[in-house]
């Protein structure tokens, strides 16, 4: 997807931009006697979006500032007289890129492939890939030689002709989030603060037609919650609000239904006027349509296998016109009580409690002591180690005892050697567990959902892009500064979250500690679509698919995986190498989600 394009035309900078995405508002362009900026997203609240793309002009044209950078979900091009700046927003949810050489930028983008169209790929881009989900965002390789990436809260400098300006990118310190107080225990105060931040966090996001993804879970209702009480108190009348769900009506996941009920039923009895969206997904299954979710991708998408089943959620809220969709994303990691505490009291030297506190995590948890402390001890320790002795114990099968790092047996060692496989799995392991665990829980957490691949590619038909408020820099400091204590409570996950919500969530959400997986819906999908993508690995034609897998190896972990041999992460794995070898297939194709654009127009 393609929103913005600046290039230099006889040594002047010129600007571009997506027409249809300016029609719906998702790229804003504003003017000053300074220069103009044109922004990709929203700075501060969506619903000003002409007025957040001004202070971000105005902020960023004060030489020799050092404020952070406004809060938002954007990536932005500034052309000032003297000079050109480019940036992202310090939570990386709208891709922005750059092709460069020798010191010379010669075009800035939102779409990697269309700068990389005819060069040459980047192997070591691909190592980095498949060492787990997390990889993309805050790395500056990208799939195509010469090509790079502006990574979360950056500004990039340029002269007015493109010579890159004090040796290369800057980070800007982000934007300080309101702490919590550290100095109590009481789950009842961290709730009362979570609650602001998280509110404050969905005001932020709400547009003027929204949608709630609503699932019948913790996370997704207690947002929808929020934006119908923030509705339904505005003076000027609520705002339209869409209760968007999938709903299943056979296996598993038909299960979710009362409690989908329960929390449409309670939304609406807070803002009447709310519509539930409910999309009949009975047929969709992963994996389907799998070369064109996973091929058309700017870059390789690990979850392209999912895109079905929320490509029919996002479609039903577009054809209504919505501007803004909120999901519960994030909860999990930033709301829950962080478990690497009990790394810092290994590191620490705090055996006795250690022990203490151990015992009442498995117990909450229901799982073994001896498993607790390997998952939040030993591991994040030594991750590559840990999993390396995982693979002995467990390797009997190709997808046996894979974990997140070590490299996947249909990896081609050679290939691996030659392109720093194992320097980027060390590099993505020290990201996930950095030398505090406790605290890179956070980082990691955020870069699971930006980008998000498939809303980006999406964006230009669908006219929104997802909003995350679980993941807003604001909710993550309040979590952050919460002992670990304040907001444990063995056996009631997410303690401090119901806690907050305690006064609008119904009875059976707020009581409810385990959801359905969409496990039946990846082995439906694998069941029907698991002979195409053998044929799709074995019929690739790219020489790098070859070069770089084993095939038959590949092949055969589909197998497994069908029969439901493996578990979660060896099937990220599996779904990773899929989705590059689709992706690989189309590489060289003009992607179908370059829109037509126009020349900047001064904003008013």
């Amino acid at each position: 997807m393609e929103a913005l394009h600046l290039e230099w035309t006889n040594g002047a900078p010129k600007l571009w931009t997506a027409e249809s995405m300016e029609r719906r508002g998702l790229v804003t362009t504003v003017s000053s006697p300074e220069g103009t900026a044109t922004v990709v997203g929203s700075v501060g609240p969506a619903r000003n979006r002409v007025a957040g793309a001004r202070a971000l002009l105005d902020a960023l044209g004060r030489r020799g500032a050092a404020a952070p950078l406004p809060a938002g979900d954007y990536a932005a091009v500034l052309v000032y007289r003297d000079r050109v700046l480019v940036t992202r927003d310090e939570q990386a949810r709208i891709p922005l890129f750059f092709r460069e050489s020798g010191g010379h930028v010669s075009a800035v983008s939102t779409s990697v492939r269309r700068l990389g169209n005819g060069s040459a790929l980047e192997p070591r881009y691909f190592c980095r890939y498949l060492t787990g989900n997390m990889a993309q965002p805050h790395m500056d390789l990208t799939p195509f030689a010469g090509v790079h990436r502006v990574l979360a809260g950056e500004v990039l400098e340029l002269s007015v002709s493109g010579r890159i300006r004090h040796g290369g990118p800057r980070r800007v310190r982000p934007a300080p989030g309101r702490p919590a107080p550290t100095d109590g225990s009481h789950l009842h105060g961290a709730a009362t603060e979570l609650r602001r931040a998280l509110e404050g966090a969905v005001r932020r996001r709400l547009g003027t037609m929204t949608a709630c993804h609503v699932s019948g879970g913790l996370d997704s209702t207690s947002v929808a919650l929020l934006a119908a009480r923030l509705l339904a108190a505005e003076r000027d009348g609520p705002g339209d609000l869409f209760l968007l769900a999938g709903r299943f009506t056979g296996g598993e996941l038909a299960g979710e239904q009362p409690y989908l009920d329960a929390a449409v039923n309670e939304i609406r009895r807070l803002a009447p006027a709310a519509r539930p969206l409910i999309v009949d997904t009975d047929d969709v299954a992963d994996f389907d349509d799998f070369e064109h979710h996973a091929g058309d991708a700017d870059e390789p998408h690990a979850h392209a296998f999912r895109a079905p089943f929320w490509a029919r959620l996002h479609a039903a809220a577009a054809e209504l016109g919505c501007d803004t969709v909120l999901t519960g994303c994030g909860a999990d990691p930033v709301v829950d009580a962080n478990p690497f505490h009990l790394h810092r009291l290994a590191r620490t030297g705090q055996l006795r409690e250690l022990a203490r506190q151990a015992r009442a995590w498995a117990d909450g948890a229901g799982r073994g002591l001896r498993e607790t402390i390997h998952a939040y001890v030993v591991r994040p320790a030594l991750p590559l180690t840990a999993e390396r002795t995982g693979a002995l114990v467990h390797g009997r099968t190709v997808l046996g005892g894979l974990g997140s790092f070590t490299r996947p047996p249909w990896l081609r060692a050679a290939f691996a050697r030659e392109h720093g496989y194992r320097e980027a799995s060390v590099a993505e392991s020290r990201f996930v567990y950095g030398r505090r665990p406790e605290r890179s829980l956070f980082e990691a957490a955020n870069y699971l959902a930006a980008p998000d691949l498939l809303s980006w590619q999406r964006a230009g038909e669908d006219g929104f892009f997802l909003s995350h408020p679980f993941l807003d820099p604001e909710v993550i400091a309040t979590m952050r500064g919460f002992p670990s204590e304040a907001v444990f409570d063995p056996g009631r996950p997410k303690a401090v979250l119901r806690e907050a919500m305690a006064d609008l969530l119904p009875a059976p959400i707020g009581r409810r500690t385990v959801k359905v997986p969409f496990d039946g819906l990846y082995a439906r999908g694998l069941r029907t679509h698991g002979a195409a993508l053998i044929d799709l690995c074995r019929s690739a034609r790219h020489p790098l698919v070859a070069e770089m897998f084993d095939v038959p190896l590949l092949c055969r972990a589909v197998r497994e995986a069908q029969f439901g041999l493996g578990d979660a992460r060896s099937w990220d794995r599996l779904n990773s190498s899929l989705a590059l070898v689709a992706w690989l297939e189309r590489a060289n194709e003009p992607s179908s989600a370059y829109g037509a654009a126009g020349p900047v127009k001064p904003g008013s």
